[in-house]
């Protein structure tokens, strides 16, 4: 069985990517909520704000040249 070129599809409507379409993109999303719960745990919300919306910030931008490199090109898609 041949493997799909790219881990994220681009999404029908709007800019951006869907769920993974590979085992890599689900392995992927998977550390990625893995490491927004241990943020969670480990920085709570309510106790170090500040924390917490940095390590979230810096997980997204880690997350997003994955996304560009491994997913469809990005642009806005008006549906097929």
């Amino acid at each position: 069985m041949a493997q799909p070129p790219y881990w994220f599809p681009a999404k029908r409507y709007g800019w951006g990517w869907g769920a993974p379409i590979a085992r890599q993109g689900w392995a992927v999303l998977l550390g990625f909520n893995a490491l927004l719960s241990a943020c969670a745990f480990l920085l709570p919300p309510g106790v170090n704000t500040l924390g917490f919306v940095a390590s979230v910030f810096v997980l997204c931008v880690a997350l997003l040249p994955v996304c560009f490199l491994k997913g469809e090109p990005a642009g806005w898609r008006w549906g097929k």
